[in-house]
């Protein structure tokens, strides 16, 4: 048998067109995939980049490296280790992660929120995550407003397990919206666009500018502030101070925005918001600068486990440290107790928090949501966590 004897033409030509038959159909699967990633992508969630003065303002600022912003500390970087404990964790962790029934509330008298507001004086009531409601000086500000059932770009993804306190329609008119960054537990569009219909400003990092442009809010209402920067409305301050954090919305848009923390100084109040950060000297900066604050929204939820997780996400027991050090004298904790975020039980946080405060000497305040915390009055601790069964 002469094994050198060439293939027949034909099954040449066979070969060849099955070749181009499968390289057209890769072709064509790779379009596909492309297009409607690009369609999927381009949906307003998603927001948009930043204008071309918004993007020669960033290349200006000592944080933007190349395409994106960065932390004076850098986080730990993921090694595989933690990427296996993270997988491992979502696949087979066994905490309670959503609590048995529904968290106690009391209920907002939307009457009296409408109300004209005294001049002077420090209010607040938790609506749920990171969203807070305050009174400080006749402004009314809300905090990282986030109203929808998902933390998500659609209706899927992290749900909510308890609604909010009241909903929009049922605040007041708000004067100042203060954004810490543009996750999306903490940037909502369609609360956004619900609040700048009703004449809401927004104070915002640089860069969400842009996304709030393409979700209809007007270039008028919108603030964009880096860090040390300021914005005054009648007699209070609005700072815009570190954190150490990162952003983004999609797949290509890693820390494109800035992150802030927010430090509010009205004439004979102040209150401090943490937004979502790691622990880093930053706090005892802005401490000394700014404080002392009566009150602190400090973020006491969605933490570890790894260090590059708590380097932009702080322990408890880091909260409480960072709440002595911006040098405040009750500590209000939030984003907790809302979505599902993290591999901890739904209420360790809070847990921890009372046992840190306690070890700390700090004031803690456990208030209900929708329940109003004056700044000048007692609130007494209340365990109320520990009834929900």
């Amino acid at each position: 048998m002469n094994r050198d004897k060439p293939i027949p033409q034909a099954a040449e030509g066979r070969a060849g067109r099955r070749l181009l038959r499968w390289a057209l159909v890769v072709l064509a699967v790779a379009a596909a995939v492309f297009v409607t990633a690009h369609h999927v992508l381009s949906r307003p969630q998603f927001g948009a980049p930043m204008s071309t003065s918004e993007l020669i303002r960033a290349q200006a600022n000592a944080h933007y490296r190349s395409d994106h912003f960065v932390n004076d500390l850098p986080p730990a970087a993921y090694r595989l280790a933690d990427i296996w404990t993270l997988l491992v964790g979502q696949l087979f962790g066994d905490e309670t992660r959503q609590p048995p029934a529904a968290l106690p509330a009391v209920a907002v008298d939307r009457h009296a929120l409408a109300a004209a507001l005294p001049g002077s004086g420090l209010r607040a009531f938790w609506i749920g995550h990171a969203s807070v409601y305050v009174e400080i000086d006749g402004l009314r500000v809300l905090t990282d407003p986030m109203f929808s059932d998902y933390a998500s770009p659609f209706d899927f993804g992290p749900r909510r397990f308890q609604p909010p306190a009241l909903t929009i329609d049922e605040l007041p008119v708000i004067d100042i919206v203060l954004i810490t960054h543009d996750h999306y537990d903490h940037l909502d569009m369609r609360s956004a666009q619900q609040l700048a219909r009703r004449g809401a400003s927004f104070l915002v990092p640089l860069g969400i500018g842009a996304h709030l442009q393409r979700w209809g809010v007007p270039r008028a209402q919108i603030h964009e502030l880096e860090w040390w920067q300021e914005y005054k409305l009648g007699a209070v301050r609005f700072i815009s101070t570190p954190a150490r954090h990162y952003s983004g919305r999609g797949l290509t848009d890693a820390s494109a925005t800035l992150w802030t923390s927010w430090s509010v100084l009205g004439h004979k109040h102040r209150f401090f918001v943490s937004g979502d950060s790691g622990y880093s000297d930053h706090f005892s900066v802005i401490g000394e600068r700014y404080g002392p604050f009566d009150l602190s929204f400090m973020k006491i939820g969605a933490y570890g486990p790894g260090a590059p997780w708590l380097d932009i996400h702080m322990s408890v027991e880091d909260a409480v440290r960072a709440h002595r050090e911006v040098r405040a004298r009750r500590l209000f904790p939030v984003h907790w107790g809302t979505f599902n975020l993290a591999f901890h039980d739904w209420d360790e946080p809070i847990r921890r928090a009372v046992q840190a405060a306690n070890a700390s000497g700090v004031e803690l305040l456990t208030p209900r949501l929708g329940e109003i915390v004056d700044a000048d009055k007692a609130l007494p601790l209340q365990a109320w966590w520990e009834a929900v069964r």
